[in-house]
């Protein structure tokens, strides 16, 4: 099962890599021939993506900022998957959840497609609302995605709470892809 999910894993880093490669070099060659398309996780797949601190005035840390560029980019590759912003411990009246789904909104990504989690105080506690939030929208699997110094304990955590996990992102493989990624305005 282990060597499905690290193989699982290296396909769709290679999907990623692929399409982003094929973007480029598609838009600097526009009449080469057209590149396979990155292998999307379907409508029964979330994207989790689980907060961080945020710092006291409730603006994010740049820890958190790096999550949600590699949850972007899940978001980008598997359009019709509902995401999941998890987590509570507001600052200056803003939880990390809604600073995230305005990011993510900011960037493209339609509001329709977030679902809030707004209450965790833990991961323990972001696996098991985040759960519950899962059986309510109907997804049975989900794309986890962390800092890797966090992905072991998240992972045993959402598995301890019944969540299938089909395959994580962390923002560490962001630098392993060719090409800078758009992320959208900025400001």
């Amino acid at each position: 099962m282990r060597a499905l999910s690290a193989l699982s894993h290296r396909l769709r880093n290679a999907a990623a890599t692929t399409a982003l490669a094929c973007a480029a070099f598609t838009a600097a060659a526009p009449d080469a021939t057209a590149c396979l398309p990155p292998l999307p996780h379907g409508p029964d797949t979330a994207v989790v993506i689980l907060g961080y601190g945020l710092l006291p005035d409730g603006g994010m840390r740049p820890e958190l900022i790096d999550r949600l560029r590699a949850g972007y980019l899940e978001a980008v590759l598997s359009p019709a998957s509902p995401v999941i912003v998890t987590g509570g411990n507001p600052r200056a009246g803003v939880t990390e959840a809604r600073a995230m789904a305005d990011w993510l909104i900011a960037r493209g990504i339609p509001e329709q497609r977030l679902h809030l989690e707004s209450a965790a105080r833990s991961t323990a506690e972001n696996a098991e609302l985040s759960a519950e939030l899962m059986t309510e929208i109907g997804s049975r699997d989900a794309v986890l995605v962390t800092s890797a110094d966090h992905l072991p304990r998240a992972l045993a955590l959402f598995t301890a709470a019944g969540v299938e996990v089909c395959d994580t992102y962390t923002p560490d493989e962001l630098a392993e892809l060719p090409t800078p990624l758009p992320f959208g305005p900025l400001s």
